[in-house]
């Protein structure tokens, strides 16, 4: 599935699979940048391709006006045992990936991004979204504060990284 729509001036969001180029390359930048926030450590969660694939899931990318790749994000569902065994809830919708590359902050294109993921998890019959941040990303925890996510108290963590004190996790009903 491939669907353009205007977003933001001079953006458009474009859904695609997680395996496709551009998202790789986004990828790769956003785990750069972890791996200089983190001291060397970029996200080791798996993930697949599929975890993306509608109705579980969705990815997109920001292009800019010239139609280079300059942000995305996606969301992936949890249902069952194994999303319990997570710490997440049935009905949750976790935000993955969430990146902007620098030359494109401070333009409200993350606030955009973040927007659809809720719209379309909504109409996809999530109840929750959630999401994990690190101490390292204060753009990133400022962001979800101001839209709406409330902070997660330590016991009730969920995700990969539940147990590390830098680990910050955000749920938001939607």
């Amino acid at each position: 599935m491939d669907t353009s729509t205007p977003a933001h001036p001079a953006t458009a969001l474009v859904t695609r699979r997680f395996d496709h180029p551009d998202v790789r390359l986004l990828n790769d930048l956003v785990q750069a940048e972890y791996r200089e926030r983190y001291d060397g450590d970029g996200d080791a969660t798996p993930l697949e391709p599929g975890m993306f694939d509608p109705p579980r899931g969705l990815f997109f990318v920001a292009y800019d006006a010239a139609g280079r790749p300059v942000g995305s994000g996606g969301w992936r569902a949890w249902d069952g045992e194994g999303a319990r065994a997570e710490g997440y809830a049935d009905g949750d919708a976790e935000i993955k990936r969430m990146f902007v590359v620098g030359e494109a902050r401070g333009r409200g294109l993350s606030r955009l991004v973040l927007a659809r993921l809720e719209e379309t998890a909504r109409a996809a019959g999530r109840v929750r979204m959630v999401l994990e941040t690190g101490t390292a990303q204060p753009e990133a925890m400022g962001l979800y504060a101001s839209s709406g996510y409330e902070l997660v108290p330590d016991g009730q963590k969920f995700g990969l990284y539940r147990c590390s004190p830098s680990s910050r996790c955000y749920v938001k009903p939607l």
